[in-house]
């Protein structure tokens, strides 16, 4: 059976609350204030059964200007809405404030109840049904039925139930696809049962013993029991008004206008991009940067309204804007939102969320205002390509597009197949399911030939740039499997060459010039000749007369090709002497086991300054280990 919820709206003392105690037996006034002052404050619930069988939630609101955000909250996720109109005072400031609202949020079906006939006659019945029709003429009320009710003498409350019956057969069924999210509008303890969460299950489905999360702390608990319509069930649903249980749960933990959902499947943010409608029945412009309260869900939170593209909203226009707020929301593409100014307070728009994570956005900028439009307008294959190139280097998540395109796993899953089949996207991270964009993949190939051509430049005679550094100097979003991505397909495509931990262009080539020819010889007989004890490298640069950072450059090559063994800095050998005086120092080690740093002194023939560099150079290519004050091979040759 669909699950469907009945929301009231309308000014105070216009007999909600009378009517859903007629039709349902349950007085949602359930506070003491509430039954002594004769007004509602909080939000009431009830529920009954419609001729065909179909069971009906109810969310009843408070109608006072002070409470209109509690009506707010209590208008999140109804289905219908009756519009209750007493016939003794017709429209006045709440009745058109809450049709504006339920407007905002997108409600599409409804009824308007005309209460209190009994109190009027005829003729005044007449006029205010034709106040009615005017009022309701270009809204989602325009062809609903009016329907003249009395809760004190039950006149016309068997038509409304049969109106709202037929009604409830056209509403579609809610999915149960989608992420679980239940937005708190109320939270109690009981005795031997804790923590109780109440709230419309708006999207999901929740089932007794999983572990939830509340958003936007954090904290996670189990599901202890769930009721709907005061009855235990094992599962809930969306569209279902539910009360969950909670263990381990401090109820001080938890607020209204808090969401719980499934751990890690929301963001929290204190940005929003949305669509936002100003009302055309404001006095007033709307100037960038205004403070406002925004209402989702059931929370309230301050923020400014970022006017991205002018100045000032003239009352009745519509923009794409940026929301930030002073504290966290989890919202997901397509929630409806409500703003009333901060003070006085009064509704002044609302619209729906575009991109509920987005980056903060620089004013004026029409690429801004086309992507926010791609983000409106555009068919899901293009809002989800369109979030996965605007992560750009830092990627987008499969979880993250779940909430930023609004769609079923399945079917967002069908989305990027094809895209990758496509190459329009790139899966860098397959645990994680993590995406960028073909274009923003062909911008870091370009970054990396730009890095690897200026070091090139600046180091002619280097094979090449080492892996770490080139990463480094690479926007700090690129994280390691992004970054040995583009070596692997630009490796295939022959862009560059991968040798161990170094990166060049394969087109770069170490060329050396008649002067660096010569240079590299003087240097490998210079080294050759000081066996063992070589002379310092700045030392032959003064003697030659030739400059240091030049000379380094010839040097570095030899090191790389391996005919020179940098020991230290600014201590290097010719790799012929090394070479011997390696084999002599295993001969030695496999013959006696040790070696002293004396008896080492004796092999080398060289002072303490070589011969202490030149041991611990052996313990560092892990030939040798130190034991105290002597050395063994760290593995006995076979």
């Amino acid at each position: 059976m669909k699950q469907i919820i009945l929301g009231t709206a309308g000014h105070i003392d216009h007999g909600k609350t009378s009517l859903i105690k007629a039709l349902t037996g349950i007085n949602t006034d359930r506070l003491k204030e509430e039954q002594v002052r004769g007004i509602t404050i909080e939000l009431g619930f009830a529920h009954f059964d419609l001729p065909s069988g179909q069971r009906l939630g109810v969310v009843d609101v408070p109608g006072h200007e002070k409470f209109v955000k509690n009506m707010v909250a209590g208008a999140t996720g109804i289905d219908l809405v009756a519009l209750v109109i007493a016939a003794d005072e017709g429209i006045m400031p709440q009745t058109r404030e809450h049709m504006e609202i339920c407007t905002l949020l997108g409600i599409r079906y409804g009824v308007v109840a005309m209460t209190k006939i009994d109190m009027v006659d005829e003729e005044w019945l007449a006029l205010v049904q034709e106040e009615i029709e005017q009022f309701t003429r270009g809204t989602f009320l325009e062809d609903a039925p009016i329907v003249p009710v009395s809760a004190a003498t039950g006149q016309g409350l068997v038509e409304l139930t049969q109106i709202l019956d037929r009604i409830c057969a056209d509403i579609p069924a809610r999915t149960s696809s989608g992420l679980f999210r239940l937005p708190v509008d109320r939270v109690f303890s009981m005795k031997g049962f804790g923590t109780v969460i109440t709230g419309t299950l708006v999207s999901g489905k929740v089932t007794v013993g999983e572990r939830v999360m509340l958003y936007p702390s954090g904290v996670t608990s189990k599901v202890r029991g769930l009721q709907v319509h005061n009855q235990s069930v094992e599962s809930a649903e969306a569209g279902m008004r539910t009360a969950i249980n909670f263990q381990g749960l401090d109820k001080s933990g938890v607020n209204r206008g808090d969401v719980i959902a499934l751990p890690d499947t929301l963001v929290p943010s204190y940005m929003i991009d949305v669509s936002l409608h100003y009302l055309s029945s404001n006095p007033r412009v709307l100037k960038n940067r205004t403070r406002v309260r925004f209402h989702a869900g059931t929370s309230e939170i301050t923020g400014v309204v970022i006017l991205l593209d002018r100045e000032e909203l003239a009352p009745g226009e519509h923009v794409k804007a940026q929301l930030r707020l002073d504290t966290p929301v989890t919202l997901i593409k397509d929630d409806r939102y409500v703003l009333r100014s901060y003070s006085p307070v009064r509704t002044v728009g609302g619209g729906q969320v575009l991109n509920p994570i987005p980056p903060k956005h620089k004013r004026n900028k029409p690429d801004i205002i086309a992507r926010l439009t791609t983000l409106a307008d555009a068919p899901p294959e293009q809002v989800v390509a369109q979030h996965i190139q605007d992560a750009g280097f830092g990627a987008c998540s499969f979880n993250d597009l779940l909430i930023m395109a609004n769609l079923p796993e399945k079917q967002l899953d069908r989305v990027l197949q094809t895209m990758m089949t496509q190459k329009t996207a790139i899966q860098i991270d397959r645990e994680k399911k993590r995406y960028i964009h073909q274009s923003t993949l062909l911008d870091l190939q370009q970054a990396v030939r730009l890095q690897l051509s200026t070091y090139h430049q600046k180091h002619p005679l280097k094979s090449g740039m080492p892996k770490e550094e080139l990463k480094s100097r690479l926007p700090s979003s690129v994280d390691i499997k992004l970054f040995m991505l583009v070596l692997q397909q630009m490796g295939k495509t022959e862009a560059i060459t991968v040798e161990e931990d170094i990166v060049r262009l394969s087109a770069h080539r170490v060329a050396l010039g008649v002067d660096q020819r010569a240079l590299r010889e003087n240097i490998l007989n210079a080294y050759a000749k000081g066996g063992l004890t070589p002379p310092y490298f700045k030392d032959l640069c003064q003697e030659w007369n030739t400059p240091v950072d030049q000379a380094r450059q010839v040097l570095a090559l030899l090191v790389d090709e391996g005919l020179m063994l940098k020991i230290k800095e600014d201590l290097y050998y010719h790799h012929q002497p090394i070479a011997e005086l390696k084999q002599k120092l295993i001969a030695y080690l496999t013959t006696h086991e040790e070696i002293s740093t004396p008896q080492f002194k004796d092999m080398t023939g060289a002072s303490r300054k070589f011969v202490i560099p030149l041991i611990e150079f052996f313990d560092g290519i892990q030939l040798t280990i130190r034991i105290g004050d002597m050395r063994k091979l760290r593995k006995r040759p076979t």
